[in-house]
């Protein structure tokens, strides 16, 4: 009887140290995340006055950092604990919070799709609020700056909306030294130059520069079109990288249910 026992149902070591390693690498992962996330916080002092985080009128790019690391590092201790203490509990929680995950991708791509021009309309405004707020907070600064040298690009829709900033805007009672000016970021980039020259964007856009002019030194186009260009450019690699990751996803739950059913079988034939 013994032996019997023993020839029957048993849980799967390779999908239980499978799923264990995949997710110990997964927790790892969100334990640097948040690190970064809260070591960031530190140094800006957010953690010493907590109400200052509604200060920004942004975004602040350690948001980013904190909820990704929190999702991955919940789903590598619900994935690493439960596989390996084969607690089907956790199991669960690990393919339920996985399975909306996918969905919510999934539906997010159905809507961008559906709705282009309201996207379009959303990356306009989250653009321009950010660039209201671009000497608020330095991680948003230089988020701004790497968007803006990547996609030789500026402002949302052109150099002009950098008005939009209190530092930047050309209006007579502006005192700023950076009237009528733009950050650096949108400035045309010489090889020749070893030091970048923060000040190559100051006065070029006042009156008496024209477009011609203006873009012997600055990007004239605006981040969205040319984002919307990258896309189209790079949108094999796009889509390539979202299917891959939601064949992990997939993947992911399957192996988890298998496990879970495993686990089930060998308690149901004691």
């Amino acid at each position: 009887m013994s032996g019997k026992h023993f020839k029957g149902q048993e849980v799967s070591c390779c999908i239980k140290y499978f799923i264990f390693g995949f997710n110990i690498l997964f927790w790892l992962l969100g334990v640097a995340f948040l690190g970064i996330g809260l070591w960031a916080w530190s140094e800006k002092g957010v953690l010493s006055n907590i109400s200052s985080i509604t200060d920004l009128g942004g975004f602040d790019p350690v948001w980013l950092f904190l909820v990704v690391g929190g999702v991955m590092f919940i789903l590598g201790f619900a994935g690493c604990i439960g596989a390996l203490r084969e607690n089907t509990l956790l199991l669960k929680f690990f393919s339920v919070f996985l399975g909306i995950i996918f969905f919510l991708e999934l539906t997010a791509g159905v809507l961008a799709f559906v709705f282009k021009d309201w996207i379009k309309d959303q990356l306009n405004f989250f653009i321009n609020n950010n660039i209201r707020a671009y000497r608020d907070d330095i991680d948003l600064q230089n988020l701004i700056d790497f968007t803006q040298e990547y996609w030789e690009c500026c402002g949302a829709f052109g150099a002009e909306d950098w008005n939009l900033n209190m530092y930047f805007n050309c209006t007579d009672t502006n005192p700023s030294r950076e009237k009528c000016g733009v950050p650096f970021s949108c400035c045309t980039k010489d090889p020749a130059e070893d030091v970048i020259n923060r000040q190559c964007g100051y006065d070029v856009r006042a009156k008496s520069h024209k477009d011609a002019e203006q873009k012997m030194f600055i990007h004239l186009k605006g981040c969205v079109p040319q984002f919307e260009r990258w896309l189209h450019e790079n949108l094999t690699v796009v889509a390539g990288i979202f299917i891959g990751i939601a064949l992990l996803q997939i993947f992911g739950i399957c192996l988890a249910q298998n496990l879970v059913s495993d686990i089930e079988a060998v308690r149901a034939s004691w």
